[in-house]
């Protein structure tokens, strides 16, 4: 059986501390809200296939300011394999979606949309991967408020 290897990214506002997700239209698993992501193409490594996916699904790759790699979901019987990687950014976008998409949302990691793929859902469910992700939040809280604190102060 061939081994299948994916990525994906969960990208994070600092600016409203929410997180893009997509609605899929063409897929396997289609009708379902997900992330940026797919299959890994030609030797690529989990980082750089997720970024080719992101600018196939969203038209561009935000600026980036700190990614973490939150997870790699393994198969049981070893055949599968999801990357994925959390990437703080400073703000919403609106992404120009390729046909594989009929939407996206902006939203926080618990009042998603719904359906949720259920490997995000799964991923989104484990408490790990939410103390990751309300870390960042955290962090992107604090770093809204020193950036307030800035613009009032005129540094």
């Amino acid at each position: 059986m061939k081994k299948i290897e994916c990525a994906g990214i969960i990208f994070h506002t600092l600016e409203t501390n929410r997180v893009l997700f997509l609605y899929r239209l063409q897929s396997r698993r289609r009708h379902v809200w997900s992330i940026p992501g797919g299959k890994l193409e030609n030797g690529e490594t989990p980082w750089e296939g997720a970024i080719r996916e992101v600018k196939e699904e969203v038209g561009k790759v935000p600026t980036i300011l700190q990614t973490l790699s939150l997870e790699v979901f393994k198969s049981s019987d070893g055949h599968f394999r999801f990357h994925t990687f959390l990437c703080l950014i400073r703000s919403e976008f609106i992404p120009i979606l390729n046909d594989e998409h009929g939407g996206y949302a902006w939203s926080d990691h618990v009042n998603y949309p719904k359906p949720l793929h259920h490997g995000l859902h799964s991923t989104l469910s484990k408490k790990i991967n939410r103390a990751k992700i309300e870390t960042i939040g955290s962090m992107s809280n604090i770093l809204r408020l020193q950036g307030n604190l800035q613009l009032q102060t005129g540094q």
